[in-house]
Order: C-alpha cells, then sequence, then structure tokens
C-alpha cells in the first residue's frame, strides 16, 4: 500500500500553515512550524508571486495533505464527486470525511488522521458489527463505527478515548467515548466541515 513516508513537518511548511498532521505534537512548543515557518528549501524566499495554476495546485495539494490521500486515489474522488449530483466541491469534500479513517479522526479516538488510519490497518474498528481494516471505506448515513472489543482494554485507545470525550464532536456524528462507539447521523454540510481549503479551486484545478 503506497503512502507518504517522508517528514511531515516539512508537509505543514510547504503550505505555510499548520494542517495538524501530527496530533498533540501540533498544539506544543515543539511544532516544527512554530520555530520554522518558512517554506522548505534554500531558494524558497526568491519564489516568484503564485500563479492561478499554482494557488490552484496548492489548495488540491493541502486537501490531500491533510486528509492522507495519494494523487489517483485523490482523482478518483473528483471523479466520483463530479458525477454525483450537488456542488462538486462539496460532494468532494463530503466524500473525504465519510473515509472511515476520518470518522475516527473526528470521534475522538485518535490524535490525527494518520493514528486513526493506523488503528483501521490493524483492524482495532468495526463498522456495523463487522471489523473494517480499510481507511479509505466510505461509512452511509446511520453506519455505527465502534472499537472492537478485543481492543477496548488497550492503554492507548483508553486514553484516547478520554481525550476525545475533552474535544468537540461535529454534529453529523453522536459519539459515547466511555463505549468507545458512535453513529453517523448524517452527512456532513459544508459548514461543519472545518478543513481550511477552497474547494472550488481544486474542481478547477482538475477540471482545466
Amino acid at each position: 500500500m503506497a503512502r507518504y513516508t517522508g517528514p511531515v513537518c516539512r508537509l505543514c511548511r510547504r503550505e505555510g500553515m499548520k494542517l495538524y498532521l501530527k496530533g498533540e505534537k501540533c498544539y506544543s512548543a515543539k511544532c516544527v512550524f512554530e520555530h520554522r515557518p518558512e517554506a522548505p528549501g534554500h531558494r524558497a524566499r526568491f519564489r516568484r508571486k503564485p500563479t492561478e495554476y499554482g494557488i490552484q495546485l496548492r489548495e488540491k495539494q493541502k486537501a490531500r495533505r491533510i486528509y492522507g490521500v495519494l494523487e489517483r486515489q485523490f482523482r478518483t474522488y473528483y471523479r466520483r464527486a463530479t458525477r454525483a449530483r450537488g456542488v462538486s466541491g462539496e460532494v468532494l469534500l463530503q466524500l473525504l470525511e465519510r473515509r472511515l479513517d476520518n470518522v475516527v479522526y473526528r470521534m475522538g479516538l485518535a490524535s490525527s488522521r494518520a493514528e486513526a488510519r493506523q488503528l483501521v490497518r490493524h483492524g482495532h474498528f468495526m463498522v456495523n458489527g463487522r471489523r473494517v481494516n480499510i481507511p479509505s471505506f466510505q461509512v452511509r448515513e446511520g453506519d455505527e463505527v465502534a472499537v472492537h472489543e478485543k481492543s477496548r482494554n488497550l492503554p492507548r485507545l483508553k486514553e484516547l478515548a478520554g481525550l476525545g470525550a475533552q474535544r468537540g464532536v461535529p454534529d453529523w456524528l453522536e459519539v459515547d467515548h466511555e463505549k468507545m462507539k458512535g453513529k453517523v447521523l448524517r452527512l456532513p454540510k459544508r459548514e461543519e466541515i472545518d478543513v481550511p481549503v477552497q474547494e472550488r479551486l481544486i474542481i478547477e484545478f482538475y477540471s482545466r
């Protein structure tokens, strides 16, 4: 399975903003972006003013990196969004939000999407009573996501459940942190998706 294995903090520096890819560390004084916010590379300060294409590219890359999706899969999401009913940009974000690893993160059962992806891959979560180890699995309205019975006593998951209870949960999810499970009440609305991207620019990038 292909995935990005390089330095994560470099991605935040390249986009010029915190993407919160390392969970708890991003909120601490150890965050690299706090000390080195400039773009990576010794020629970063000499870069020219971005073109329209460059601005669209950066929005696409930002969304990809936030959700941890590689280019081929992200393009597939774009194609599905353009074929579906509704505003393509909003549908694209909904598809990304409906990924199982993102839902686990939104439920507060992982400190970052990368950790959620790893937990799902290791088979610690079930959807409607069945174990699912595919991070890109698309949850639907009414689906129940829960920690597997054999995983509920793991120290890390107990710690995450306690921290998740202190963190806010989107209105489109219902979560019981004591029982380590939650339910998808409905699909998320655009105003409930707090990712700092302009989806319109992403659609324009691919429709050139």
